[in-house]
């Protein structure tokens, strides 16, 4: 193999998209929007939440609890029959129901006050931001009335100590964004030199079909460089994500995430004469990754039948390795293991691909 005809195929793939404007935007805007947008959305917290407090308390204890709770969270109506209450949120006028019982601040003594919480559970962030406000007010109102909790956490947190819930979501939006426009951008960019008569004409030179593999895997890993470059840009830049480890270890990822693409890309192409069929390939990649790969909900929540099929896909090592560098501030001695797999996964998929190429030359 000769690394020379290998750069000339990458050479023409760059010079072949100084004409196809289409593809350079899908490039660069493709990460940007998707950054953008993903971020947009999961940077917020759960905001004006309408509830319904009922205070039938004789006492000033349901006041104090009231005035304690967050306005910024919650916005409170009051309403003096509690059945009446339940119904707004059973028509959906309203998330929650807060009543306090006519003897509330007295049985706070006694430790038997309760407060009861009438929820509409079906969308659960909701909720929780409800109950966690709620129980935040609880906690603040003791501790001004002299009051202690009969039970406290000591919390240190070993890594993550300033996180929020973006920080530990970029890693995997970089990872997803990657591993599916890579894929695409390949596999496409293939099956068009099919179409063309472009990769015949290839086959029939002296160059080898790992040197037409090694060629696009150059280009597209170098695409793929740069799209994670918007994606870091943004994410630290626009929404404050803060990479704890050695940026450019999560790059050494990020490569080794497209070296996977590419190869994946081009060994899905053999299974596609045209575009369109091409395109068909798209939910065997998104589903999967999107589901299974730990991007929005760890791999320890997925059911135990099925978690088997997170570790067979590579974007759940580069998730995990990219998290791990960003959040931990890991570094290479503690995430070899993600990085030898992926590569495993690139030198299985390069093998195959270049199989796929000799079995069309004959």
């Amino acid at each position: 193999m000769r690394i020379k005809r290998a750069l000339a195929i990458t050479k023409r793939i760059f010079r072949g998209l100084r004409h196809d404007r289409r593809t350079v935007a899908l490039i660069l805007l493709a990460p940007i929007l998707a950054m953008t947008l993903f971020g947009i959305a999961f940077s917020g917290e759960v905001e004006d939440v309408d509830v319904i407090v009922v205070d039938h308390d004789s006492g000033d204890l349901s006041e104090r609890i009231i005035s304690n709770l967050d306005d910024k969270t919650l916005n409170i109506r009051f309403m003096d029959s509690e059945q009446n209450a339940v119904k707004k949120v059973e028509d959906g006028n309203a998330w929650a129901v807060f009543v306090f019982p006519e003897d509330f601040s007295q049985n706070i003594a006694t430790k038997n006050a309760v407060i009861h919480l009438r929820a509409d559970k079906s969308n659960v962030n909701v909720a929780s931001a409800i109950a966690v406000t709620l129980r935040e007010a609880m906690t603040e109102t003791l501790t001004q009335a002299g009051g202690e909790m009969p039970i406290s956490v000591s919390e240190s947190p070993v890594y993550g100590e300033n996180a929020e819930f973006i920080d530990f979501f970029v890693p995997g939006i970089m990872a997803f964004a990657i591993f599916l426009l890579t894929t695409l951008l390949t596999l496409l960019a293939f099956v068009g030199e099919r179409t063309s008569g472009t990769l015949e004409r290839l086959k029939a030179s002296p160059m080898r079909d790992g040197e037409i593999v090694l060629g696009y895997v150059i280009a597209f890993g170098i695409i793929g460089m740069v799209q994670a470059s918007l994606l870091l840009i943004i994410a630290t830049v626009g929404f404050n994500v803060t990479i704890e480890g050695n940026p450019f270890l999560a790059y050494i990822i990020v490569a080794l995430l497209a070296l996977v693409s590419v190869n994946l890309g081009i060994l899905l192409s053999a299974a596609a004469k045209r575009e369109a069929q091409a395109v068909q390939f798209l939910p065997m990649i998104i589903l999967p990754t999107f589901l299974l790969a730990g991007i929005f909900w760890p791999v320890e929540a997925i059911p135990s039948f099925l978690r088997w099929a997170s570790f067979a896909i590579p974007p759940t090592y580069g998730v995990e390795a990219m998290r791990s560098v960003m959040v931990r501030g890991w570094g290479l001695g503690e995430i070899w293991m993600e990085l030898v797999i992926l590569l495993a996964f690139a030198l299985v998929f390069m093998i195959l691909s270049v199989k796929s190429l000799q079995r069309g030359k004959g």
